[in-house]
């Protein structure tokens, strides 16, 4: 768009129409330049830091440490500040105050006299950090995050002027009134809640939210108070997207799933999901035999909780037969899915105790199979059906669920391209020869970008369509993305669910990978999937989750020369055994882009009682000599846009296309 505005620029309807529009908000060539002033102002800031964090499979505690430290972004602030005049046991008081202040707060074992010198003290040093920690904002954008209470104080002491000759018993009487006022601990924890929103301008969840980890429920109430977010949907939470939706394969899924990890609290005390028939329908079916495979995982059986531990495992047991069932309606119904060698309850010889998987035969270690009716094995039994009506009833009736499902909804996507990444959890498929696989989608054949679009597209219509028709489709298709050959987020040919439970021979519980995790290593491949989504090949990434990155057996996050990052580095604690470390996480500020690596954090208490942060590693990825600006991003694409417009408004203003509306002085009554 031109800054000059012609005579034939302007004779188009859309022009003129769009110009007396935006002459609404800006009725002046003085308003509209003051505003295009503000804007290339905001375009020379330095840009603000991302934070990504992958698979966080609902480790909540390690999840809000790292929220709050941002990943080191905070101590390196107070390192900045304070290297050589604090000691290191100060500053590591003062990060802990920062990212827990009402916690610290509590513990302070200081007598009365002392007590004013301690808060101020601190409240000078909180000031500090958050005049460093905001300076990238404008001063409009860090005078919304104040909290009322203290809006007008904070603006006078975040920017107050560095000549502090006529000011400083001012400033010095502000802190005074806030300590004599009994106002210092409000204030403590207002300012450290502000510290930690502004190290972070932008919060990237790169899939997994669910599952595994107790407390998913409650990282989705922190994500709802975060000021800027977006998250790519991994395999994990689409089964609890899709189950709060009304897919029953998909809610068999996340029960089952709930049940293996000992977690059925969630369910039950936290969204109100009504497990009750269930339980009673497991222990009158099955016995306390051949139970070993569906014992709930990490927890060792005593005497004391042998029984309640039984009953989970009879509940899990129960609700995967029915799962089976369920998914082979569903695969049933679409051939084009290409999953019928997962229709595996036809394939047991029931006498023999053996199955055929994949055309080899292995034999069964259980053949407890009450309720499967060997000549109809898929069918339900009417009470299996009972039950399912009443789950499905009690998912989609949960508010809280709900809430929690609509946020994935808003905030999420199959993908994200942002400030030229591509953020994506799981895969893009590929087929053998390396190029993008072709999924049958409704019909149709879709590949690539197109692809995950669809795929998008059909999630959403399976949560907000009320047509049983339209709303099905989008249901399969959830559940496709959550176990299908060809989805971008599962990746894999097959989930070998059964086989782990009933074949003691490990050679069929093999889940063979699709090709793209073969090539991901290959430069060409990742430029391919980068050019794809439009991005420059020679200076965007991929960011992906969803695989661990096996640290212990040598394997690097780092991969194509630097082009993809695997940040997926075991949040899970049923994940560390295998990498070696509790999770990666990545910052991209304006010096540029750093990993950083997590050992396992110990506990919020340890946290708090021994000021204990997680030690963490930050490996320097990218390093630019000219930082970054806000005129590099996306945002800054979005305001050179409106500079433009705004210059042709001005324009046509001085041309005489527009007139300037200047209200009168009893206009403005």
């Amino acid at each position: 768009m031109t800054n000059e505005l012609t005579g034939k620029e302007v004779e188009t309807v859309r022009d003129i129409d769009y110009l007396k529009l935006l002459a609404r908000q800006y009725p002046t060539i003085s308003d509209a330049t003051t505003e295009i002033i503000n804007l290339q102002a905001i375009l020379d800031l330095p840009k603000g830091t991302e934070h990504y964090i992958s698979d966080v499979h609902g480790e909540f505690e390690s999840f809000r440490h790292v929220l709050k430290n941002a990943s080191g972004v905070i101590r390196n602030k107070i390192n900045d500040l304070y290297g050589n005049t604090l000691r290191e046991s100060e500053k590591k008081a003062l990060a802990t105050l920062i990212y827990y202040p009402a916690e610290k707060l509590d513990m302070l074992d200081i007598n009365d006299r002392e007590i004013d010198d301690w808060y101020r003290i601190h409240l000078f040093r909180l000031i500090e950090v958050c005049k460093r920690v905001s300076s990238k904002y404008t001063r409009s954008k860090v005078r919304k995050a104040f909290p009322k209470e203290f809006a007008y104080i904070l603006d006078e002491l975040l920017n107050e002027n560095e000549d502090r000759i006529n000011k400083y018993d001012y400033y010095n009487k502000i802190i005074e009134t806030i300590i004599d006022l009994d106002r210092a601990r409000s204030f403590i924890i207002a300012i450290s809640n502000l510290i930690q929103r502004f190290a972070v301008d932008r919060l990237h969840i790169i899939g997994d939210i669910y599952d595994r980890g107790p407390g998913a429920d409650i990282i989705m109430d922190m994500l709802k108070e975060y000021h800027s977010l977006d998250i790519q949907w991994g395999n994990h939470d689409m089964i609890w997207m899709g189950a709060c939706a009304g897919s029953e394969a998909l809610i068999a899924n996340v029960v089952r799933i709930t049940a293996r990890y000992n977690h059925l609290e969630l369910l039950e005390d936290r969204y109100g999901i009504n497990l009750l028939p269930l339980a009673t329908f497991a222990m009158d079916t099955y016995g306390s035999d051949e139970l070993t495979k569906f014992m709930p995982k990490g927890v060792e059986v005593t005497e004391k909780n042998q029984k309640e531990l039984e009953l989970i495992a009879k509940i899990h047991k129960a609700i995967f037969l029915i799962q089976m069932k369920l998914e082979a309606e569903i695969i049933y119904k679409h051939p084009e899915y290409g999953m019928n060698d997962r229709m595996l309850l036809d394939m047991i010889d029931y006498e023999k105790g053996t199955i055929l998987v994949d055309g080899m035969e292995y034999e069964l270690n259980s053949t407890e199979f009450p309720t499967v009716d060997q000549k109809n094995p898929f069918i339900l039994t009417e009470a299996e059906k009972d039950i399912m009506e009443r789950l499905k009833r009690s998912f989609m009736n949960s508010m809280r669920l709900n809430d929690h499902m609509k946020l994935l909804f808003s905030k999420g996507s199959m993908y994200k391209v942002f400030n030229g990444n591509l953020l994506l959890h799981g895969c893009m498929p590929m087929d053998e020869d390396g190029v993008f696989m072709e999924i049958m989608i409704g019909g149709d054949k879709y590949k690539g970008k197109a692809a995950l679009d669809e795929l998008d597209r059909l999630a959403r219509q399976g949560y907000f369509n009320n047509d049983p028709v339209l709303k099905e489709q989008g249901l399969d298709a959830m559940w496709y993305l959550w176990c299908g050959p060809a989805s971008p987020l599962f990746g894999k040919r097959k989930m070998a669910t059964f086989e782990r439970y009933y074949i003691e021979d490990k050679t069929p519980h093999a889940e063979e990978k699709n090709p793209y995790y073969r090539d991901r290593e290959r430069p060409d491949r990742i430029e391919m999937i980068l050019e794809e989504f439009g991005l420059d090949k020679d200076h965007a990434h991929l960011v992906n989750g969803h695989v661990p990155v096996k640290v212990t057996k040598g394997e690097s996050p780092i991969k194509a020369d630097g082009k993809l990052l695997v940040i997926d580095g075991g949040f899970a604690k049923a994940y560390q055994k295998e990498t070696g470390i509790a999770g990666y996480t990545l910052i991209y500020n304006s010096h540029g882009l750093n990993l950083v690596s997590h050992e396992p954090f110990e506990s919020t208490q340890k946290a708090i009682l021994e000021e204990k942060d997680i030690v963490s590693t930050v490996m320097v990825l990218e390093s630019v000599r000219s930082r970054r600006r806000v005129a590099d991003t996306d945002t800054g694409l979005e305001l050179k846009s409106q500079v433009a417009d705004l210059l042709q408004l001005v324009n046509a203003y001085r041309k005489g296309y527009i007139k300037e509306i200047i209200q009168t002085a009893y206009e403005n009554k």
